[in-house]
């Protein structure tokens, strides 16, 4: 049986990857007012957030149509015989939602099951990944199932930024309001807990928000991959990732980029860590 994976492109996917494991990617979308762009297909990350800085219009972003999940469904239904969507936290999006309604009513083509990663950037491309290695590997979708489904609790990402202004624009404040007693220049650090975005300490300088995270992978006792990610920053994240390597030397590192919807809300100074492991 041939088993093939989605992600939705809120998993920030590096593209080589995509390839190698065969995966396909559903690009969510960024909106500048009219101006429709599909995440990592119709503008560079550099153009993106280029746009979000000179821009006076304030993105925002949407779930593709439920005919794009149909039609992305039934084509690889041509040559597969089962598939594998994994998606965005559904408390943080629609995708879900949206790639449910569409297995329903596709599955007469393909046997088609939905996974809520219960998480974001790479904590969700890591799952995808995981899976599409088990896939090439020959096994089932039940035993794929099974195994993703037991390390989405053992997933789990931070993100730190250096400025709550994007997200106030973008009106997706949520639980961060509890940062605004302060200026919006602070350094927050977010944790992605039961599939939702929680704030967990705000920094006065960028310095000491990255040590955060790379405290936090160290009370890991057990890691079996980790990705660390920036969207304009890439001497700080490659910084991070030399730390990490000398303490995790064993432990497989993933490089990549958040993309725009997420970037839409944080700003272009973002730098997150995604670990796969137990404390």
């Amino acid at each position: 049986m041939t088993v093939k994976v989605i992600v939705d492109s809120l998993g920030d996917l590096p593209a080589d990857i995509v390839k190698n494991l065969d995966i396909t990617v559903i690009p969510l979308h960024v909106l500048f007012g009219t101006q429709s762009f599909r995440d990592g297909l119709d503008m560079t990350n550099q153009q993106f957030y280029e746009k979000l800085v000179s821009s006076k219009i304030a993105p925002t972003t949407s779930v593709p149509n439920l005919g794009t999940f149909i039609d992305i469904y039934e084509n690889i239904a041509k040559t597969a015989d089962e598939i594998l969507m994994i998606t965005v936290s559904h408390k943080l999006s629609a995708t879900y939602d949206t790639a449910c309604k569409a297995a329903e009513m596709v599955k007469s083509k393909a046997k088609i099951k939905v996974i809520d990663s219960i998480g974001i950037i790479m904590g969700e491309g890591m799952l995808a990944m995981q899976a599409a290695e088990m896939a090439q590997k020959g096994l089932g979708l039940d035993e794929i199932i099974k195994k993703v489904q037991s390390n989405i609790l053992r997933t789990e990402s931070r993100m730190v930024f250096n400025t709550l202004e994007y997200l106030k624009r973008g009106g997706r404040i949520g639980a961060a309001q509890a940062f605004l007693g302060s200026l919006l220049k602070i350094n927050p650090v977010l944790v992605l807990k039961d599939g939702e975005v929680y704030p967990l300490s705000r920094e006065r300088s960028r310095i000491k928000a990255i040590e955060s995270l790379y405290n936090w992978v160290l009370s890991y006792r057990k890691i079996e991959a980790m990705a660390v990610e920036d969207a304009t920053d890439p001497e700080e994240s490659d910084q991070l990732v030399k730390r990490l390597k000398a303490e995790f030397p064993n432990v497989p590192i993933y490089r990549a980029k958040v993309g725009a919807v997420i970037g839409a809300h944080t700003g272009p100074s973002v730098i997150a860590v995604s670990v796969l492991g137990d404390k």
